[in-house]
């Protein structure tokens, strides 16, 4: 009887907390494995059999005509078979293979739980884009953070507890779905952080004092409750008068979070900063780190092009394949296995999930003489950590890398599995819109006992 007045007591205080404040801790539906999630972000289509699915039918049929029937869904016609140009290697204890290309990633490879039969069912970007973040391919859905957040509220009160760090001039079109809330309340849409040198423009104000600023705010509070008092709730407002507040919070605990001059020479050369290739997305993934180790819940590292270009979708090797994936490679391998190494080293990887992915795969047939089309039939997705079996390979495409024939995991599955390993079920996770009950994975969802440890 005293465990569960105690349980119900937690239940009542959460309940009391969340309807004061939206944002606040929940309890999960069972006991979680994972904390926290970091999701590492490949637009464009990452090639899994230049990768991580090794194909040797691909090379002794190198050049020859494909020799089972594509699907109806395609988009342009693509020729032969088209062998990988890079060398497979077994790794780890585990001897799992793995490519050339990513030697570092190579090295990780015993924390790797590695799924080689991904599905999806858009062949579009933005539409494979939305369905890999928020389980739709057309219209606007809640982003897989912005249900994780309003499953489970945000355990730093100065920091988001959802944030996408995409540096460049400006985040892809097809990328705000990413991280919005759609029709749940605004207060679960992602932050932003679209400059790691200066995430959160503008923080401090030197011109007025603190308290100051205080002033500012409640009196900007009480015009705002005032105004809000005189219609129907609108999270809008709620959500705008909140990231005052949290603004105001973030003055003293942002500098800190986002400030890696604290951080020591052999942490910044296990991430490959200061390195002109990897750089940029060693900055990402070192922040991402900092960010959960303070208790935000998810952080979604988009890896973009160098400000000075357009192209949205780096990933995207319709022709050129060995130069363009070589230099990708290059830029994200060192900074994902010192990820990986480091939320180890700190004891952070056993409750933080790490998933690696782009929104499909690559043909294994030639699109020109030199590239691969896209291909949502049979992909690779990779998770590491907050539970899931590590050294392991789950599901199979054929001999020739096409089509998921063991095990396919469908985004819905994933979605589902993701979810689980955070203590929710997906099943449970509900919000009422538009006359009735809306979840991440709609009507689908499996979750993949087999991957679980």
């Amino acid at each position: 009887m005293l465990g569960l007045a105690h349980m119900l007591g937690q239940e009542t205080a959460a309940s009391v907390a969340t309807s004061a404040n939206p944002l606040a801790p929940k309890l999960p539906h069972h006991t979680p494995r994972a904390k926290n999630v970091i999701f590492l972000y490949m637009p464009g289509g990452p090639s899994q059999v230049d990768m991580f699915d090794p194909k040797p039918r691909l090379i002794q049929d190198h050049g020859k005509p494909l020799p089972i029937p594509k699907p109806k869904l395609e988009r342009t016609k693509t020729g032969n078979l088209l062998q990988s140009p890079w060398k497979f290697s077994k790794h780890g204890q585990s001897g799992i293979e793995v490519s050339e290309l990513l030697p570092h990633v190579a090295g990780c490879v015993d924390d790797l739980c590695i799924i080689r039969s991904m599905v999806a069912d858009n062949i579009n970007h933005t539409g494979a884009s939305f369905q890999l973040f928020t389980g739709e391919q057309t219209f606007s859905r809640p982003s897989l953070g912005s249900w994780l957040l309003y499953g489970l509220g945000n355990e730093n009160n100065s920091l988001p507890g959802f944030m996408m760090i995409c540096p460049g001039k400006a985040l892809p079109s097809h990328g705000t779905p990413l991280y919005g809330a759609s029709f749940l309340p605004a207060y679960y849409q992602g932050a932003l952080v679209s400059n790691v040198s200066d995430p959160i423009a503008n923080l401090s104000n030197a011109r007025r004092s603190r308290q100051r600023q205080r002033e500012q705010i409640d009196l900007i509070k009480q015009l705002n409750e005032s105004h809000l008092r005189q219609r129907e709730e609108d999270s809008r407002l709620s959500a705008r008068i909140e990231s005052y507040e949290m603004a105001f919070r973030m003055q003293s605990s942002a500098p800190e979070a986002f400030d890696l001059s604290g951080e020591s020479r052999a942490t910044l050369d296990l991430y490959g900063c200061d390195h002109a290739k990897t750089d940029v997305f060693a900055r990402q993934c070192l922040l991402a780190r900092r960010l959960v180790e303070r208790g935000v819940r998810m952080v979604q590292v988009l890896h973009q092009t160098s400000s000075h270009t357009n192209k949205e979708f780096i990933w995207d090797q319709h022709h050129n394949l060995q130069p363009h994936l070589s230099n990708n490679c290059a830029a994200v391998d060192q900074p994902i296995a010192g990820l990986l190494r480091d939320l180890k080293a700190r004891g952070l990887l056993d409750d933080t999930l790490v998933v690696w992915g782009g929104e499909f795969g690559r043909t294994p047939t030639a699109e020109g003489t030199n590239g691969r089309e896209h291909h949502p039939f049979g992909f690779t997705m990779w998770l590491a950590g907050g539970g899931v079996k590590p050294g392991n390979v789950y599901g199979a495409t054929d001999e020739f890398g096409w089509y998921a024939v063991e095990n396919p995991v469908h985004i819905h599955d994933l979605h589902a599995t993701i979810l689980h390993l955070l203590g929710i079920d997906h099943t449970r996770l509900t919000y009422r819109y538009g006359g009735r009950d809306h979840r991440l994975t709609d009507v689908y969802g499996r979750i993949v006992q087999e991957i679980i440890a």
